[in-house]
């Protein structure tokens, strides 16, 4: 009996290790994308200008890193994306939203409002200053519904370029360490019994 608790434990443990990596709730690096100027999306919706669509072979201002977004778009009226998707948000859940941001090529500082559930951050980026990574944690304090946007404010034909956006939960470790006990008071319970 001893060695069907342990083995059930050790299992049970060993599904909850496997629930709490991560998950990824959304992914788009725009290389499915066709090459266009005043480019529409698959996964996410343009409006209040408009955006291009660049990269390999087609005014690529930085070479090697497959299509990305110029989302200060050719018609001189930046765009924002908005995902298709909604996200649903809840507490106890940090939420990791990465993006990679590429400045302007025109010589100009460009910046970008980006915004999930209640997170809402302006990245600015100087010119010539080339692709950066950002990654914010996000928490929300109840559950809601919302929509990834970019919302970039220019209106030059150029503006930060846009790649690799993801979007990951991540439980928090307190909701591992209740389930854990909670196991453990159930696997305790059942050898009482038994005895």
């Amino acid at each position: 009996m001893k060695k069907i608790l342990l083995s059930l434990m050790l299992t049970s443990a060993m599904a909850a290790s496997a629930s709490a990596h991560a998950s990824l709730l959304f992914e788009d690096n725009f290389n499915a994308e066709n090459r266009a100027l005043n480019a529409s999306l698959t996964n996410w919706t343009v409006s209040n200008g408009s955006i291009d669509v660049i990269g390999t072979g087609y005014f690529d201002f930085y070479p090697g890193n497959g299509n990305y977004l110029d989302l200060d778009g050719s018609t001189r009226n930046a765009g924002k994306i908005t995902t298709h998707t909604a996200f649903s948000l809840n507490p106890g859940v940090t939420y990791l939203l990465s993006f990679d941001l590429g400045s302007s090529k025109l010589g100009d500082t460009n910046s970008v409002n980006v915004s999930l559930g209640n997170f809402s951050e302006t990245f600015t980026l100087a010119p010539n200053a080339g692709w950066q990574q950002f990654t914010r944690s996000i928490t929300v304090l109840g559950e809601m519904s919302s929509n990834l946007s970019f919302d970039h404010a220019g209106a030059d034909n150029m503006g930060l370029m846009l790649d690799n956006v993801s979007v990951t939960a991540v439980p928090e470790p307190e909701t591992y360490a209740l389930m854990l006990a909670g196991l453990g008071l159930i696997g305790f319970s059942v050898r009482r019994r038994v005895r």
